[in-house]
């Protein structure tokens, strides 16, 4: 992985406790960040702060619902209030939902996918937005927000197509957010990753070796993302080097797209 140097920033992550966030958390407290870990996996949540801890990091986990704005602007609040301020944001808590064609898809499953993420994702910017503009600003930033989007925010995916629509929804919520606070100082980004080795796309196949091979074939690359990867992208789109940067949907899928 790129090295970077994060000592005494601040970095939150929702969706923390697996999976991407996960990842993005271990590097980030690789770095030197202070992490705040959200997620409604209390479990897992709290396993990842102690081994960062264990590991010499600095760590604390806060549990959220990303669909409850109360929750939300609780969870921002405590991290400002911990350290001071909040330099990095990972919106990166979501679900899959069903799979299943357009004109059979529950009103339910849609209604709760667009609620973490999409909505999720708004309520998580808003609190974000509002501390960062409170913020002394280090160098030509008050703070970076990187949202985590899909492929399925680029193109079509049929038999998902909540997610899908969410996931363009984050797109063009990034970008419209990006052109409305660039001035003050907040970048605003987004990834879109193509199918990753998460526990999330590890649902979708099972352990069907047939399903993995249809989706390794989809892959120019012919292999799965590592979150590594994209917990990479992540801290770049937050170093200083891409300063320059916003606005900007960064795929990372194997070559998806491009086909």
């Amino acid at each position: 992985m790129m090295q970077f140097s994060f000592a005494d920033r601040v970095a939150l992550i929702t969706g923390g406790a697996s999976g991407l966030g996960r990842a993005t958390a271990l590097a980030f407290a690789e770095a030197g960040a202070h992490v705040v870990i959200s997620d409604v996996n209390d479990r897992d949540g709290q396993a990842l702060c102690q081994q960062i801890q264990d590991a010499g990091g600095d760590a604390r986990y806060v549990r959220a619902d990303v669909s409850d704005q109360e929750e939300v602007m609780h969870l921002v609040e405590a991290a400002a209030a911990a350290h001071g301020r909040i330099d990095f944001a990972l919106n990166n808590a979501g679900i899959g939902g069903e799979q299943a064609l357009t004109g059979d898809y529950s009103e339910a499953t849609w209604q709760r996918v667009l609620a973490v993420n999409l909505t999720g994702v708004w309520y998580c910017m808003k609190a974000e937005i509002t501390q960062m503009l409170t913020q002394e600003a280090v160098g030509e930033q008050r703070g970076v927000i990187v949202n985590l989007a899909s492929i399925a925010g680029l193109i079509g995916a049929p038999y998902l197509s909540a997610y899908a629509a969410a996931k363009h929804g984050v797109v063009g919520l990034t970008k419209t957010a990006a052109l409305e606070y660039v001035r003050q100082g907040i970048r605003i980004n987004a990834v879109c990753p193509g199918w990753t080795d998460t526990p999330m796309v590890s649902g979708v196949t099972g352990t069907d070796a047939a399903a993995t091979q249809r989706m390794l074939a989809g892959i120019p690359a012919r292999r799965l993302g590592k979150p590594e990867e994209v917990a990479a992208a992540v801290l770049y789109l937050c170093s200083e080097p891409a300063a320059f940067i916003t606005g900007h949907p960064l795929v990372l899928d194997g070559g998806i797209v491009a086909g």
